[in-house]
């Protein structure tokens, strides 16, 4: 009990020191103390005439007799204790402060004895008047429950600090969080909320708010499904819950809330709730649908080009080792272009990395036998794939009859990005050391893919030209001006 007062070996108290110097001047006493006692010691929380003395042994401790006593009437008065067997040989008694005359009440909380009120004086006496020892049970009953008070005082203000500093970490947490919470009272409509809800409100960073300042500041093709949620909380007691945009940010709120006081009758008197942007989550939500959706537009364009390219494979190779060397590397063209485009969520890619998933190894590792020039345009998800096809068949027959095909052949791709009229790309693919051209008596599928391919492409052209230097061919394809 006593160690959980917090009051042993702290500092003068100055309500204690008073309540000593009136001890001491009702009895006439040098000496006066307000003391706390414990199993091998007594503390002096309020003192007076011991000089700087603040605590003395238990076992020469007149009080420690006075508490150990039974009763009704559990004060001690010693008029001389020189002349009582008790306390004759007491060191107190015998030298400093040679006490003589002694009268003490004890101190009790929650029904323990924890310490006492006492005077003390060097001169001996030969009585006490009656009214003086009633007094001094008084000053003992005092001094408890100055002691209960200022226990209680000091339990509430540490409770108080635990509760700001709960508040305090529940405020950060909201702030950290990004969550507005709110109380509402509905009869007088004022919200009381903290600052990331006025903040995600658009409402001011200081005066009364009210709930009508917040509904007015909510889309307004939002709002009637706001009200409705509210309405059916007032109604059916259920978890009020919505989604809306704040009219002046375009940015979406969800509201979540609870009645948690109605009156007699069952009308709602305050409702609590919180408040998180989710503008994020729903913009992300968006962005995932239309990728899902340009996704299957994807799957649906490429298995017809699949489809119309192994058609077409098979007739030109009937024989079915010759198809699938065919087809797989139409097809691996194909799937290396949706690579790259999957790995962008569909957003574009790079001209250079296009053409490097096309030439096999050969861009940049054999600069001799390889040019390529110009700007490293970012191409729309369309124009990627096209223009992928149309190089893997450039490819294939630069290595089977043409450039390539040799020791000593070169492949020279430029292109150039056209911004007036109209944004465009003109890329150019020029053979040249190779063996001697001739033009192709039947035009073959590989000829048909090349001029074919960026069909999916509006306004896109593609010509091929088999000079006897080496094959030339020709794209122009046009960009969007965002991308180019």
């Amino acid at each position: 009990m006593l160690a959980s007062l917090g009051a042993l070996d702290g500092p003068s108290d100055e309500d204690f020191q008073r309540l000593s110097r009136t001890m001491a001047h009702i009895f006439g006493a040098e000496m006066a103390l307000f003391t706390l006692i414990d199993s091998d010691r007594q503390w002096f929380a309020g003192h007076v005439g011991v000089g700087e003395t603040r605590e003395a042994l238990t076992e020469t401790s007149f009080c420690a007799h006075m508490l150990a006593l039974a009763g009704e009437d559990d004060t001690l008065v010693v008029l001389d204790a020189a002349s009582e067997s008790r306390f004759s040989d007491n060191p107190l008694v015998c030298g400093p402060p040679h006490i003589r005359f002694y009268a003490g009440a004890p101190v009790s909380v929650g029904g323990q004895k924890v310490g006492s009120v006492c005077a003390l004086s060097a001169t001996a006496r030969s009585d006490m008047a009656p009214e003086l020892r009633e007094q001094l049970r008084d000053l003992g009953r005092l001094a408890s429950s100055m002691l209960a008070l200022k226990d209680e005082a000091r339990v509430r203000a540490r409770t108080a600090a635990a509760l700001v500093r709960e508040e305090w970490r529940h405020a950060l947490t909201l702030e950290a969080g990004k969550v507005g919470s709110w109380v509402w009272d509905v009869r007088s409509g004022q919200l009381s909320c903290n600052d990331m809800f006025r903040r995600m409100h658009g409402l001011s960073e200081s005066g009364v708010v009210l709930f009508d300042d917040v509904l007015a500041g909510i889309h307004p093709l939002d709002r009637p499904r706001v009200e409705a949620g509210i309405e059916a909380s007032f109604r059916e007691g259920m978890d009020y819950s919505a989604e809306a945009r704040i009219d002046a940010s375009d940015r979406w709120i969800a509201m979540r809330g609870r009645v948690y006081q109605r009156d007699p009758e069952g009308k709602p008197l305050v409702m609590m709730g919180a408040s998180t942007d989710i503008t994020e989550s729903r913009q992300s939500a968006e962005h995932t649908k239309l990728l899902l959706r340009e996704l299957n537009h994807r799957v649906k364009n490429t298995l017809a080009m699949i489809h119309s390219v192994a058609r077409q494979t098979i007739r030109q190779n009937p024989d079915p080792q010759d198809f699938i060397e065919a087809f797989s590397g139409r097809l691996r063209a194909i799937s290396d272009a949706h690579v790259l485009l999957a790995d962008r969520d569909w957003s574009g890619v790079r001209l250079h990395e296009v053409i490097a998933t096309q030439l096999d190894g050969g861009f940049g590792a054999d600069p001799e036998r390889t040019e390529v020039h110009g700007e490293n345009v970012m191409l729309p998800a369309d124009h990627a794939v096209g223009l992928g096809l149309v190089l893997h068949e450039l490819t294939t027959n630069a290595h089977r009859h043409g450039a390539w095909s040799g020791d000593e052949g070169t492949v020279r791709i430029d292109w150039t990005v056209e911004r007036d009229p109209v944004p465009g790309l003109c890329l150019t693919w020029t053979e040249s050391g190779g063996p001697a051209v001739e033009p192709p008596a039947d035009y073959g599928l590989g000829t048909r893919l090349i001029e074919r391919s960026l069909a999916k492409v509006l306004d896109s052209e593609v010509s091929l030209r088999f000079d006897p230097a080496g094959v030339m061919a020709r794209v122009w394809m046009p960009l969007p001006a965002d991308l180019h």
